[in-house]
């Protein structure tokens, strides 16, 4: 149990540091920008209670509103995100499933599960996040762009994420 909430939070560490350092400076096509922070939100436990997810995503939401100087905008959307999240689980996964001690990834949901479940997330979040940023919906061609772009890119890495772990976890084996 303490391996596990040690490598969540190295996860976590590695990941807001990551958005901070290298994925805000990393824009694609002047309007797509990966948010690969929420991978952390995405793959939390499954058994873990509201109030933890709560918590949970407004803490990483404010460290990188810190780090980026935005002033509470992703500590809304990770709290908005986090309070979504099991709803959004269950509409793709088996409601047959055990699902204590699982967290989403490609092993617990299967490809096309986690691929919608994460998609979903993506576009949630980078909606959320665009919109509000935008302040008003003058320029609505840009918004939609940014908001598709930018879903895809962070679900691609997102993905890329949960199958090199997976990849990993089949070597230890």
């Amino acid at each position: 149990m303490t391996k596990t909430i040690l490598n969540f939070i190295l996860l976590a560490i590695t990941l807001v540091l990551a958005q901070a350092v290298v994925f805000n400076h990393l824009i694609l096509f002047n309007c797509a920008i990966a948010l690969v922070f929420i991978y952390i939100i995405i793959i939390l436990p499954l058994e873990a209670s509201t109030n933890m997810l709560l918590t949970i995503g407004f803490l990483i939401g404010l460290i990188i509103d810190i780090f980026s100087d935005t002033a509470g905008l992703n500590s809304l959307s990770c709290t908005i995100l986090s309070f979504l999240r099991n709803p959004i689980y269950h509409l793709y996964s088996p409601r047959d499933e055990e699902i204590s001690g699982q967290r989403p990834s490609i092993k617990t949901m299967g490809n096309t599960s986690f691929m919608k479940y994460a998609l979903t997330m993506s576009l949630i979040y980078c909606s959320i996040v665009f919109t509000i940023e935008s302040v008003s919906l003058f320029n609505t061609v840009r918004l939609l762009t940014r908001i598709g772009g930018s879903t895809l890119f962070t679900f691609i890495m997102i993905y890329a994420f949960d199958s090199l772990s997976l990849s990993r976890r089949e070597k230890k084996l």
